[in-house]
């Protein structure tokens, strides 16, 4: 009796699991990591390093940096994520024309069919629109293969696609885009006689696989070095001689690619 007198213990329940604390306090290691992985540095863009690799983290249920490169480890889907992720693919056709325009005047003087490599390749632009310019110059489909390659797998997808934005082809003529795009709404499918000009692959230049490709007559690599720091480009322009069949050719090499 009486027991109303006493009141009644609350029973807690114990939690199933403790509540994991995030903690992205220091990037760096990524930053080594990307550049071990890729020659890609964040030097001087680390704060967008880290808002990028945060919200990768975050959208995957990943709690810092140290599970992040953990989990990629044992993870290749995960890690070319992550590699899609913090590299950029903005491009448009005939850009820096005039080196296109030497390319084919080469191109005319061999007296065989050449292999060029596109090395990166973004989504597509710089390849096709060196089949482009080939062809506009008269030069046969079977004189030329061109090859593309990029560490972006989405930018590789989209380059096989083929369908652009009227900015991306806003530095070609209303004729060529006539001639080699079909128009619907506000996208350009490039036509399937020139996507098979192309040919398109999952690559990093620093992979010892790279050097499985054949060699290649001429190279062009724009844009790709001003991601790298000095030791870097070094050894990338190094790779991609070693990928020429010729090495008194040059290499097309981006204007803003300084050493």
């Amino acid at each position: 009796m009486f027991k109303w007198l006493f009141p009644k213990k609350i029973q807690t329940q114990t939690p199933l699991y403790e509540e994991r604390q995030e903690d992205f306090s220091d990037v760096t290691i990524v930053a080594e990591y990307f550049k071990d992985l890729t020659g890609v540095t964040f030097d001087k863009q680390i704060s967008i390093l880290n808002s990028k690799a945060k919200s990768f983290c975050q959208n995957n249920n990943i709690y810092s940096y140290r599970e992040l490169l953990e989990k990629i480890s044992n993870d290749a889907d995960l890690k070319q994520d992550l590699i899609n992720r913090l590299t950029t693919n903005e491009t448009f056709f005939y850009r820096e024309f005039n080196q296109i325009a030497e390319l084919v005047s080469l191109v005319k003087q061999e007296n065989h069919p050449v292999r060029i490599l596109c090395a990166p390749c973004a989504t597509g632009e710089e390849s096709y629109s060196i089949a482009i310019a080939l062809l506009e110059a008269g030069i046969a489909s079977n004189r030329f293969k061109i090859i593309g390659i990029d560490i972006n797998s989405e930018a590789i997808t989209k380059a096989k696609e083929a369908n652009y934005r009227e900015r991306n082809v806003r530095n070609l003529s209303d004729e060529l885009q006539q001639r080699y795009f079909i128009q619907e709404g506000e996208i350009f499918h490039l036509k399937s006689d020139i996507k098979q000009l192309v040919e398109f692959h999952i690559f990093n230049i620093f992979e010892e696989r790279f050097k499985s490709l054949e060699k290649f007559d001429y190279i062009f690599s724009r844009n790709m070095l001003i991601y790298f720091d000095a030791p870097t480009k070094q050894k990338a322009v190094e790779v991609l001689e070693s990928m020429q069949k010729d090495q008194t050719k040059k290499i097309f090499f981006g204007h803003a690619d300084l050493f």
